[in-house]
């Protein structure tokens, strides 16, 4: 415990150096890296540690990003007090929408949550929200300056203050999944009959997870929409959705940390393959991701859970 203890504070003191270290440009794709390490966060709870898939979590992220700015644009409410909201409404929608997904499972919730990612940015570019959403053309929102008495860019702060809210946002997640709600949803993944019969209640704990998870790409929207000044529907389409799936998988599900990991590779991957061809950059991206899922196939966390397993097994020989 005090290995890892002296871990995390590690990789925080690396966190909170590296704003001063990097161009504002590299501050930006870390500020998206914490943003999408939360929404991975959330989806990782859902279907890493409660077995149901998702193929519209993009919908959700959507939906706290439009909540967060229509809140700055229309109420003027504070940039900082958007996220809480956007985090309660998804919360409440997601909870709604898990209620009646309880009855599916498997490919049959995935089709569910793909109507969701296909159905939402098409409602965004309805003519009788455009008054609110700004329709196709989207909305330009401003977040505002640096708290005075701060030596930070605007970059640099945003940097921290999304830091700080993942931060925030992973304790409780894994206070979450290591406590009694924890070991309820894993045993509903692992077999849901013999966690019914011990007196889980199945449906109440899905629909739980389904608002939490839900709730957590809501604050990651909201963040991603305050980084940006910018929505529109188009930002959200489903290939959104397509690539927090990849980033859980490729991190490693029923992980904690695989959120972070899966965030880098959603960030870097792409523009790295971007950089490397422009004739056919999803091709690279696609032998990457083949790559990865046959060398990795429980992902990156999984890859150094097994590592760190060996290390304890191997023999020593300086007892």
């Amino acid at each position: 415990m005090r290995w890892r203890a002296a871990g995390i504070a590690a990789l925080l003191a690396a966190a909170c150096a590296l704003p001063f270290l990097v161009s504002n440009y590299l501050v930006f794709q870390l500020t998206l890296v914490v943003i999408y390490a939360i929404a991975l966060l959330g989806l990782n709870i859902l279907a890493g540690f409660n077995g149901q898939i998702s193929l519209g979590h993009g919908a959700f992220f959507a939906v706290g990003a439009y909540t967060a700015a229509i809140l700055l644009d229309k109420a003027g409410i504070p940039y900082w007090a958007t996220v809480p909201i956007a985090a309660a409404v998804c919360l409440v929608i997601g909870f709604l929408f898990g209620i009646p997904a309880l009855r599916l499972e498997g490919i049959y919730l995935a089709l569910a949550t793909f109507s969701l990612a296909i159905a939402v940015p098409q409602m965004l570019k309805f003519r009788g929200f455009e008054r609110w959403t700004g329709g196709v053309q989207g909305l330009v929102i401003d977040r505002g300056d640096v708290p005075a008495g701060l030596p930070l860019n605007p970059d640099q702060w945003f940097y921290f203050f999304c830091l700080a809210i993942a931060v925030a946002m992973f304790w409780v997640g894994a206070n979450l999944v290591r406590g009694r709600v924890g070991r309820a949803i894993v045993a509903i993944r692992d077999h849901p009959i013999a966690a019914a019969s011990m007196g889980i209640d199945v449906s109440r704990y899905k629909a739980i997870t389904f608002g939490i998870s839900a709730m957590y790409n809501g604050i990651a929207g909201a963040l991603s929409a305050l980084l940006a000044q910018f929505v529109s529907p188009d930002s959200f389409s489903f290939f959104l959705s397509i690539s927090l799936l990849v980033g859980a998988v490729v991190g490693g599900v029923a992980s904690i940390w695989g959120a972070v990991f899966g965030a880098f590779f959603i960030v870097y991957v792409p523009n790295w393959a971007d950089q490397l061809t422009k004739a056919a950059p999803w091709a690279i991206y696609g032998l990457v991701l083949l790559g990865f899922m046959y060398l990795m196939p429980q992902g990156l966390a999984g890859l150094l859970r097994l590592a760190a397993e060996r290390l304890k097994s191997r023999p020593s020989y300086f007892r």
